[in-house]
Order: C-alpha cells, then sequence, then structure tokens
C-alpha cells in the first residue's frame, strides 16, 4: 500500500515523502540512503503518517503537505485536523487584516 510519511529531522526540520514500502524507506533515510536532504540531517524520525489505495493519491498528498507551512505541518503531526482548514498564509492575512 503507499504511504504519505513526515519526518522530523535532527535540526528540527521536516522532510515529507511518499513511498509504497514504509519500513525499507525508514530504513533508507535512517542510513543516509534515502533523500538528499535528510542525508545530512540525521537521525530522522517519522512524526506522521497516512496510508492510501493508490499511489496518484499518496503522491498528490505528498505534494500538498510539501507546501504547507511549518504550523500547518504541526497541526497535522498533532492530529489537529479540524483545525487545519484557514490554515494558508492568505487566510491567516486576511484574519489579521480583519482583526
Amino acid at each position: 500500500m503507499p504511504f504519505v510519511y513526515m519526518l522530523q529531522c535532527a535540526d528540527g526540520s521536516y522532510y515529507t515523502g511518499s513511498t509504497i514500502d514504509l519500513e525499507r524507506r525508514l530504513s533508507e533515510h535512517q542510513f543516509g540512503q534515502g533523500a538528499v536532504y535528510t542525508r545530512d540531517r540525521r537521525p530522522v524520525a517519522l512524526v506522521w503518517h497516512a496510508e492510501f489505495d493508490r499511489i496518484d493519491e499518496a503522491f498528490g498528498w505528498e505534494k500538498r503537505i510539501q507546501g504547507w507551512s511549518r504550523a500547518k505541518k504541526r497541526l497535522l503531526i498533532e492530529g489537529r485536523y479540524a483545525e487545519l482548514a484557514g490554515w494558508s498564509a492568505r487566510q491567516r492575512a486576511c484574519r489579521e487584516r480583519d482583526g
């Protein structure tokens, strides 16, 4: 089954990826065989993942999450799904402007 996952790197940053073999991919990241981004930021820790029926769905969510702010990713990690709506930078700017 395809997965989307998020890792927290040693420097505190987040890495989002997708795979059909989550255990193998996590091992690759941990041993420096994963993405270039995580190689110099080890160790990494799995902080969130979701399983999908189709690879295109997982890949779509990977790309969507990669575009999110750190704050929005944190809400996802914490399972605060109801709060995810309205976290785009544009919507926050409108709320701040409108008071």
